[in-house]
């Protein structure tokens, strides 16, 4: 963790220096960003308050910071310190820092409150709750949750990955989701449907007060299976299962059709192809047959 931070920190300042940025501060925020991006630095520093207030107004907890947000118009050198080509933002709760690509948080409405609202959200919980107390799982599923279902990675909602997964039965377990998330594409956009599914299945059983007790009890020093057992009078493993459960019973014959829609549909057109290949070859052997002779032919 600290060679990770100390990383962050070399290409942080390197990448800063090299840049020709902007500073917008007040007592709330500092915001550091290129000439170009004015109008998003005072958009951001106009929001920060209220995005504030409704993450402190949601988990009862207070933001006793003044965060710094980096934003990005490079992709490239957002690459280098991602250092994964679908992240679209971060934050290092260490250094209070949130990084933000604003060119794809750009591409959709809304986005850039909501993609703040998350990132924020990570400040506030490891405000409160050290790193390696907090599964990853539901970092980055009480985080998707609390803003609006924007995440470190803006996800197709046309192509879910978990629909796959509950037809398959190929779920990654979510031991293997407590300390990292996988680097494989796939599977890390899966991890994330996954933790945002299961925080979203644990508000739905035992509303929103069960999410912050739960998170109330890892705050207070418990690992998160006794906290599971106390918060929700359930193991985790059980709450897992029965997650698990309730996916299967929700999928329909549409989910099934949507899922393999790619597969269904290059398997339609192969059979219209074939179907094809075989009716001109039909009308070419009868043409045949009527007129041997066709110099055509």
């Amino acid at each position: 963790m600290i060679f990770a931070l100390i990383t962050f920190y070399t290409i942080f300042v390197s990448y800063a220096c090299s840049q020709d940025f902007q500073a917008l501060e007040n007592k709330n925020v500092k915001i550091l960003f290129a000439p170009s991006l004015d109008p998003v630095a005072k958009e951001l520093a106009e929001v920060y308050p209220e995005v504030r207030a409704a993450l402190e107004t949601t988990f009862g907890w207070r933001l006793n910071q003044r965060p710094t947000v980096l934003l990005v118009r490079d992709g490239k050198h957002f690459y280098h310190l991602a250092l994964n080509p679908l992240i679209v933002a971060f934050a290092v709760p260490k250094s209070h820092t949130i990084v933000m690509n604003y060119t794809k948080i750009s591409r959709r409405p809304f986005a850039l409150e909501n993609t703040l609202k998350h990132e924020m959200c990570h400040l506030l919980l490891h405000q409160h709750i050290p790193e390696d107390s907090l599964p990853k799982w539901l970092d980055e599923g009480v985080c998707q949750w609390a803003s609006d279902g924007i995440g470190d990675i803006m996800m197709d909602q046309k192509r879910s990955l978990l629909h796959r997964a509950v037809v398959r039965g190929t779920f990654i377990p979510l031991d293997a989701l407590k300390s990292d998330f996988p680097a494989n594409n796939d599977d890390l956009l899966l991890a994330y449907e996954e933790s945002k599914s299961f925080v979203a299945h644990i508000i739905s059983r035992y509303h929103k007060d069960g999410i912050l007790r739960l998170l109330d009890q890892i705050k207070k020093g418990d690992a998160i299976e006794p906290a599971s057992l106390k918060a929700l009078a359930i193991t985790l493993d059980d709450l897992e299962q029965e997650w698990h459960d309730a996916l299967r019973q929700k999928a329909t014959w549409f989910t099934l059709l949507s899922t393999y829609l790619y597969e269904i549909l290059f398997g339609f057109m192969a059979l219209v192809s074939i179907f094809a290949f075989i009716k001109i070859m039909l009308k070419k052997r009868a043409y045949m047959a009527e007129d041997p002779q066709d110099p055509l032919l």
